[in-house]
């Protein structure tokens, strides 16, 4: 683990690392006392800073993705999904929540519509993560799973301090019968390419035009390293998922979703790629006073006109949606057939617009996620695989 590096950024993000006493000597903690120079790493017995409230004021938002803390986590890492609500189209998969804030700045994050913590938090007992999920396994031997990293930190910006995906990897060695996915918008995937897997291992991005990523996502990588990573990982058999997550609307919309579009399928074919989620901006009302007074009204989305949908958040309305959904959808269908595209995070009148049917009205949901998308992507996979001389799982 010592001799894996790191990026030349990660030694200078943060003003500050604090360390809980009880994490001193966990694996995380030794290795950030390698990284950071010494007179930034600190040892607490309590969180450092005072909870400001309910909410965070812009300031200390802004601050708190600076200030770096490694503590043990006192509750359950290993849940199900917040998409699984009355009213909502959900994917129905699990959350293992390793942290808690994101390094990365985008306009629409949500996170900020409830963290009131003060700082970019990495849970340090790992090893009880991996605990409740083999007693999960134990429980459960025969069900299949789907288990995401990315709900409250970006699953691989800072992978290259915590090195958790090499442990995860190692782990869904185990559970063959699960996908775990990585979901990131960086490009950090050398950390774990080396790493032996059981062909179960989705690393997933979210993906923008690059207009709107130097418009509304700031700190993350950019269109094309995002794509040059997904290749890397590709090319050693990992599988692949991307995330069209927020669409958003702004002038020369279709354009750029266009282009979007020609770029995946320039880079990657439908049999490189499991599948493809949709899904339109979207936030919690309390949100967007603070989106603004971070970013201002030069932002797509803080000058955004939207309304309240049944769930509570604000979303644009289902007629703007419905048109930005067929338009993207149409573009892959111009490209080509065998892109698997769903909706996610939507609502029931957004899926039967753009896809005719719910998807818990599918037969065999999970055989819709799971088996056979994964299926003919290991066929076709195996099949172009051995007609370029190359060998994979």
């Amino acid at each position: 683990m010592e001799q894996i590096g790191w990026s030349p950024r990660l030694e200078t993000q943060f003003d500050k690392v604090f360390i809980h006493r009880d994490s001193w000597n966990s694996p995380v903690a030794r290795r950030a006392r390698k990284i950071f120079a010494a007179d930034k790493v600190e040892q607490v017995d309590h969180t450092p800073l005072s909870e400001p409230g309910d909410h965070l004021s812009a300031d200390e938002f802004n601050r708190s993705k600076r200030l770096l803390y490694l503590t043990e986590y006192k509750g359950r890492f290993f849940k199900r999904c917040p998409g699984a609500r009355p009213g909502l189209a959900c994917c129905n998969y699990f959350v293992l929540n390793l942290g808690l804030q994101c390094d990365m700045n985008c306009t629409y994050c949500y996170l900020q519509s409830f963290l009131n913590t003060p700082l970019l938090t990495i849970y340090t007992n790992m090893e009880q993560a991996l605990r409740e999920m083999a007693e999960f396994l134990d429980e459960q031997p025969d069900m299949n799973l789907r288990i995401g990293t990315g709900e409250t930190v970006d699953s691989l910006s800072l992978d290259d301090l915590t090195l958790y995906s090499r442990e995860l990897i190692a782990f869904f060695r185990r559970a063959p019968h699960w996908r775990l996915e990585l979901k990131t918008k960086s490009s950090k995937v050398d950390q774990f390419l080396d790493m032996d897997h059981a062909g179960n291992v989705i690393v997933s991005w979210s993906l923008n035009p690059q207009h709107v990523i130097d418009q509304e996502e700031f700190d993350t990588a950019s269109l094309q390293k995002r794509l040059q990573a997904a290749r890397k990982c590709r090319d050693k058999g990992y599988l692949l998922t991307f995330h069209l997550d927020p669409l958003i609307f702004h002038p020369g919309w279709q354009e750029n979703y266009k282009g979007l579009v020609e770029e995946i399928t320039k880079w990657f074919t439908p049999n490189e790629v499991l599948t493809i989620s949709l899904g339109a901006l979207r936030f919690q009302p309390e949100q967007r006073h603070i989106m603004r007074e971070r970013f201002g009204l030069k932002s797509y989305v803080t000058q955004a006109e939207m309304f309240r949908s049944h769930d509570g958040k604000f979303r644009y309305d289902l007629d703007m949606r419905r048109t930005m959904f067929d338009f993207v959808l149409n573009e892959f269908r111009r490209q080509g057939e065998g892109w698997n595209l769903f909706l996610c995070m939507e609502t029931r009148e957004s899926w039967m617009g753009a896809m005719t049917g719910m998807p818990k009205s599918v037969p065999g949901l999970d055989e819709y996620f799971d088996h056979r998308a994964l299926r003919a992507f290991r066929q076709h996979r195996q099949q172009s695989d051995l007609l370029e001389g190359r060998t994979t799982r």
